[in-house]
């Protein structure tokens, strides 16, 4: 690959300009019979999810599979059916409604022993009592992999699978750490390797750990009850709440990369793709392999060719096509490094010859720029702000509409580090990308830093590394979370 400088990056220096700014309300967000708000929890809890009056693919009772020592698996049951009855709040956490057919999540709760798999005392000592990290690590999988098998092979199936770990098998088992000489230096993690072995068996899971069943986590209970049957009712296949306002027919693409596991690989990068219309509902495809070494390239950052570009964007709309049936009126794209010429060029002539209207952004999460404000509050979420050519949107901050900071440290706004196309104004862009931060059906936060297109390109990838290449991951988010 013919090597080339890095695009220089953007620089304050010169003189000064003056700052503009503007605020964008909050988006609001669209739940069960149209009902509008701003904020997840106080939405589910008025009108209740979205697929409940809008889909068809509401769950109104799931089947529950367990995995687990004896001891666990009970735990894990009485702990979900007491959380489905509804946990009370705090001030500064709002009371869960419940998974009841009658209010919170309008659904019902199924055990059963057939749904059951658990872990015998021999047999976790034959995983456990292995010295070698690596080889216990690999028994650990194997041993999970065969209760899913187990579980997926009933005639009667549960619809989801919770997976409880014990102490000793987070301590011993939940990382591991070696060397092989096929792919050098080797990170593996517990929870990922299971999400990927789960997908095998189009079984979604959500891994709980003792302390949460016990009461050790300190968490507030009502912030884990939401963030818990939130992501649930997502793996049951419906979607808890939608975006309102953003445009129709568009889909929202956001790319990333990742390593494969082994740092034998580390000139290779495979192509993430995330698309997302207008409703939120998102496809994960995997594209290509290509190499890049930033020695020879001089940026750290990988960039496509002309040809990849034009391949994976091909990918994109193709799938689009497939699943939502007609072809889309508006392509987004988000990515964290900006475009190369090559880059740009492959993109735009995939968009193009299939649709009219396009944008490419690249947003930078920063902390160089920040704005002070004269107050004892931090800037307020949805400020944008620009000199010269410079974009910047804060994405967290003070919300004024619930008069609340939903963070932990000094919030720093998002960079608009590059934007192609013009096809839409830049508040039209920002604006949706404030809608996108709300999209992260795995927990019930009113918002993040990144827009849901760019955050699950660090998950996801993490357990792409755990898919071989002669496997096809499955497209649906609910797997990966």
């Amino acid at each position: 690959m013919k090597a080339r400088p890095a695009p220089p990056s953007a620089s304050l220096a010169g003189p000064p300009s003056l700052i503009r700014g503007i605020h964008f309300p909050e988006p609001l967000l669209r739940f069960a019979d149209d009902g509008l708000h701003i904020d997840p929890k106080a939405g589910i809890a008025r009108y209740g999810p979205r697929s409940w009056t809008a889909s068809g693919r509401h769950p109104t009772r799931l089947r529950v599979g367990l995995i687990g020592t004896p001891e666990l698996i009970e735990a894990a049951r009485v702990w979900m059916n007491s959380r489905a009855e509804g946990v009370m709040g705090d001030e500064n956490n709002p009371e869960f409604p419940g998974w009841m057919p009658d209010r919170g999540f309008f659904s019902s709760l199924e055990f059963d022993d057939v749904w059951d798999e658990e872990l015998g005392q021999a047999e976790l000592r034959q995983v456990l009592e292995i010295k070698s990290q690596q080889e216990r690590f690999h028994a650990a999988v194997a041993l999970f992999e065969t209760k899913l098998r187990h579980l997926a092979e009933r005639d009667s199936t549960p619809d989801y699978v919770v997976v409880a770990l014990s102490d000793e098998i987070v301590a011993r088992c939940g990382t591991a750490d070696y060397t092989t000489k096929e792919i050098g230096a080797v990170h593996r993690d517990l929870r990922r390797a299971l999400k990927a072995s789960a997908m095998k068996f189009r079984l979604p899971t959500q891994i709980v750990r003792a302390p949460t069943l016990d009461g050790r986590d300190r968490t507030p209970p009502s912030r884990i009850a939401w963030n818990f049957f939130t992501a649930m009712y997502c793996k049951a296949g419906g979607y808890p709440w939608s975006p309102h306002g953003l445009a129709p027919g568009t889909c929202y693409v956001g790319i990333g990369f990742y390593r494969p596991l082994g740092t034998a690989h580390a000139t290779i990068q495979t192509s993430l793709v995330q698309a997302f219309d207008e409703r939120g509902e998102g496809l994960v495809l995997r594209g290509h392999e290509f190499e890049w070494d930033p020695n020879k390239t001089g940026s750290r950052s990988p960039h496509l060719t002309a040809e990849g570009a034009h391949r994976l964007m091909a990918l994109v709309l193709d799938q689009y096509e497939s699943v939502m049936k007609q072809t889309p009126a508006r392509v987004v794209v988000h990515k964290t490094s900006r475009y190369w010429p090559d880059e740009r060029d492959g993109f735009r002539s995939a968009i193009e010859a299939r649709v009219r209207r396009y944008d490419l952004m690249a947003l930078e999460a920063q902390s160089r720029v920040r704005l002070i404000t004269t107050s004892k509050y931090p800037p307020l979420r949805g400020t944008r702000f620009s000199f010269g050519e410079l974009d910047y949107l804060y994405t967290t901050g003070y919300i004024s509409a619930l008069r609340e900071f939903h963070g932990m440290h000094v919030p720093a706004p998002l960079q608009v580090a590059d934007h192609i196309g013009q096809d839409s104004s830049r508040d039209v862009l920002l604006k949706e990308v404030l809608a996108l931060t709300k999209l992260n059906w795995n927990s019930a936060a009113l918002g993040g830093l990144l827009p849901i297109t760019i955050k699950f390109s660090g998950l996801v990838g993490e357990i792409m590394r755990e898919i071989p290449p002669d496997r096809n991951p499955l497209p649906q988010f609910k797997f990966y979370i």
